[in-house]
């Protein structure tokens, strides 16, 4: 089987023309119609606009418009963000121009917070779980397009386009219950919500660490695939990060959900788009992050036992807020 992925400069086009090309070059045309109902989610991680660390509004408002081309039924959204110090995706959407470029081109804009949900039933190593997920997603969209950004996160190693569905999750509380099993349950996710294409808004890129804190990097490109997939290989290989490093897609490879670069089709070579090798190097105050992440007797301490506001009150001593708490936050 052959999946197509389409690179472009923002050098030589601007999003939308960029975007229009990608989807005519996946042939996005043969599996929609007028009457497709589309659900697009970018990275909105961050309370306001910041380049490297969340997609950017211009590529929000020409992915609309290029999906316009084949249908009208497009919906978009993600769910309140900020892990522990939740803030609400409903002021990122005023903050960042989203709700007033949904209102121009007649997106419907969704909270995936505040939407109906149902559970899904899942198993992994001799546990099993339950998780609620958005209905819209499950049972009213006919697939999810992906929009993220390229970026290194000192948990998952990189953010690419598995990982940015995790905030399809609408309850913060499950994905710090969740952090442990993360491997399977991104790609449990991503099946059953039936997330198709890959948007990727590589302007920028962010360096070092993540994914709200590191260093920002002009890339100038994008990158249209027709297979999630496809868009992690090829997002790795323009980062520069051996996939086999990244635990998760080293697992979603193992599951048959990442195709050989032999089977990717590209538009043109990879080779220019390579300007910057991306890397990991965490400090010592991500360490508890880190750990919280990987261990679920560690994440119910930080996060849900009698003693988790009181950890977090000693961490933050030492290290800087990823945002102001007190202005956006709330439980």
């Amino acid at each position: 089987m052959a999946y197509r992925t389409y690179l472009g400069s923002l050098e030589e086009n601007d999003y939308l023309n960029n975007f229009r090309l990608g989807l005519e070059f996946i042939q996005f045309g043969t599996f929609t119609n007028r009457n497709t109902r589309v659900f697009i989610k970018p990275n909105l991680t961050y309370p306001e606009y910041k380049p490297g660390v969340m997609t950017n509004p211009e590529a929000v408002a020409a992915a609309i418009q290029a999906i316009s081309d084949y249908t009208s039924h497009i919906w978009i959204g993600d769910s309140d963000s900020g892990g522990y110090n939740r803030f609400s995706m409903d002021q990122v959407y005023s903050q960042t121009g989203i709700r007033d470029i949904c209102d121009k081109y007649n997106a419907q804009i969704v909270n995936l917070s505040n939407v109906p949900r149902r559970p899904i039933f899942f198993g992994y190593r001799k546990k099993k779980f339950s998780l609620d997920l958005p209905t819209l997603l499950l049972d009213e969209v006919d697939f999810t397009i992906t929009m993220p950004v390229p970026k290194i996160h000192s948990n998952t190693v990189v953010s690419l386009s598995f990982k940015n569905q995790w905030g399809c999750i609408p309850e913060n509380s499950d994905r710090l219950r969740l952090h442990p099993y993360f491997r399977h349950v991104i790609l449990e996710v991503n099946k059953a919500i039936r997330t198709k294409v890959v948007l990727m808004d590589g302007k920028y890129g962010l360096n070092r660490n993540g994914p709200m804190i590191g260093d920002p990097l002009k890339l100038n490109w994008v990158m249209v695939a027709d297979n999630i997939g496809t868009g992690a290989r090829v997002g790795c290989m323009m980062m520069q990060v051996p996939l086999n490093k990244v635990a998760h897609l080293r697992y979603a490879d193992q599951q048959g959900m990442v195709p050989p670069i032999e089977q990717i089709f590209l538009n043109r070579s990879i080779e220019p788009f390579q300007k910057y090798r991306f890397y990991l190097q965490r400090k010592w105050t991500d360490l508890p992050g880190l750990i919280a992440f990987n261990s679920p007797p560690i994440a119910y301490l930080a996060y849900f036992s009698p003693l988790a506001s009181f950890l977090h009150k000693i961490l933050y001593l030492v290290r800087e807020p990823l945002y102001d708490y007190e202005k956006y936050s709330h439980k």
